[in-house]
């Protein structure tokens, strides 16, 4: 699937929070703690608040990715276009000029770990899940851009 990369827009919230809801209604160890409207309004917040990109194929947007401070706060992909590269060109394009990278995913979350280990991020904590909404354990990981010695 080839998608182009843009930056997100105001009248992306909407279906950004129905592919973020999606996936927690989808993920049997999740917990639907918010509404899709609930969820649609918080992802209008990320396009304000946040550096959000999406990913467009066939003129609907496929996923997203949201990033502040060298966090990422969010990245998803409807099903149909996961494991299509969409991820990879999302979190490539969030690596561009960045000197560090940190997400957390959910212990649970086997692809997610999968996908961030491939991508050369390291696990470098593992918490309870005090800190998060949730409740659920998570781990965050670390990607660092490599140092060129110059010659």
């Amino acid at each position: 699937m080839t998608a182009a990369l843009r930056r997100a827009q105001a009248s992306d919230g909407p279906v950004m929070g129905a592919i973020l809801q999606g996936w927690i209604e989808d993920t049997p160890w999740m917990p639907v703690l918010h509404s899709l409207a609930d969820t649609q309004a918080f992802c209008a917040h990320l396009v304000e608040a946040e550096e959000c990109w999406v990913a467009e194929a066939d003129e609907q947007v496929q996923g997203f990715l949201a990033r502040k401070n060298g966090w990422i706060t969010a990245l998803y992909l409807r099903p149909d276009a996961r494991g299509r590269g969409l991820g990879t060109g999302l979190l490539t394009r969030a690596q561009e000029g960045a000197a560090e990278l940190q997400p957390r995913c959910f212990q649970e979350n086997l692809a997610a770990q999968r996908f961030y280990e491939a991508a050369g991020f390291r696990a470098e904590e593992r918490t309870d899940g005090a800190g998060n909404a949730e409740r659920l354990p998570d781990i965050r990981y670390v990607w660092r851009q490599e140092r060129r010695e110059m010659s």
